[in-house]
């Protein structure tokens, strides 16, 4: 079973999951990819554990499924209390983790599929989110993408993961005492701010529909990174109207469909970040998507000091993916 420690310096979590090692990987000699089947496709729902919740598809077949992992970071069992051992804390690795399987064709990327299809995977982050949070001892709920080898992922085919676990990240906190400072500051939310001053100022603008924007972000950590947020002020993902689904979808497409024209062999990470489940709706926190493309390593200097450097300025990023030109690394 996995569990969670943490570290007494920082107070941040450390999930110990030695099992997360034995999952496939199609990026490696042996892997998915070497003539083994994938699990993730049409006919070979065998390969994954019993499906969670689906859509239905042609031909009585599926065209979305959402299954535990087969190899969790967390798991239902075990207790979500804090145990002391010594100077360190830990607890059972209680949580869920589950998978997202886009679409059954193995490699239809998620920009390439319509905007109906993209529509049908957020409102399952969003169905999802709001089962697991039944549970009291879950306190935050991570939707998450792993594009690309250098992103992560271990397997090509269309896929998002969802995990929930007992605690908020330190990460996720810190963003949301910054958020609250900034109330306490001006008294407006600090995300609702960026929305009018980046509509205002134009030139980071990615993408933009009447209920959400796509931008490169004014103190961006990495090159192309990109933003989504509603124009409507909503500290939780999973409480926006459904009826906006499609216009989120819309903007997501257009946005990552730029980065992948832009970016050859695009990889990347897209993270929803939320308020925590169990919170009420909160006036200085504003949810939002996060993408994260991965062009270079975070090195030393980052590591060591907690600063980005990054070599391409949001404004140009956004130039080059408006108008369509190839970035060569």
């Amino acid at each position: 079973m996995p569990e969670i420690r943490k570290d007494p310096v920082f107070g941040r979590w450390v999930i110990i999951a030695s099992e997360r090692g034995l999952r496939p990987n199609e990026f490696r000699p042996g892997g998915a990819g070497d003539g083994h089947a994938c699990p993730f496709c049409a006919g070979n729902e065998a390969l994954t554990p019993p499906v969670i919740y689906s859509l239905p598809g042609p031909a009585g077949g599926w065209r979305l499924r959402v299954v535990r992992n087969k190899f969790p970071a967390l798991t239902s069992e075990g207790s979500s209390d804090n145990r002391r051992e010594g100077i360190y804390n830990r607890m059972d690795g209680m949580g869920f983790h589950e998978v997202v399987i886009e679409t059954p064709e193995h490699g239809r990327l998620l920009e390439e599929m319509p905007v109906e299809a993209i529509a049908d995977v957020l409102k399952t982050f969003m169905l999802r989110i709001k089962e697991i949070k039944k549970d009291p001892r879950i306190k935050y709920v991570m939707i998450f993408k792993n594009h690309g080898r250098n992103a992560g992922a271990s397997l090509l085919h269309p896929h998002s993961q969802i995990i929930a676990m007992p605690m908020a990240p330190l990460r996720v906190m810190q963003e949301i005492d910054g958020a609250a400072d900034y109330h306490i500051e001006r008294g407006t939310c600090v995300f609702c701010d960026i929305v009018t001053e980046e509509i205002s100022f134009k030139r980071r603008v990615v993408a933009e529909n009447s209920s959400f924007l796509a931008v490169t972000p004014y103190a961006s950590r990495f090159s192309f990174e990109t933003w989504i947020l509603p124009k409507k002020h909503f500290s939780h993902f999973e409480n926006i109207p459904e009826t906006e689904a499609g216009a989120l979808a819309e903007v997501l497409k257009t946005a990552l469909g730029k980065l992948s024209a832009s970016l050859p062999d695009l990889s990347y990470n897209l993270i929803v970040h939320s308020m925590p489940v169990q919170e009420p709706e909160a006036e200085h926190f504003h949810w939002h998507i996060e993408i994260m493309p991965k062009l270079t390593h975070v090195a030393g200097f980052e590591w060591g000091t907690g600063f980005y450097i990054n070599t391409v300025s949001p404004e140009d990023a956004a130039e080059i993916l408006n108008t369509g030109q190839t970035y060569k690394i």
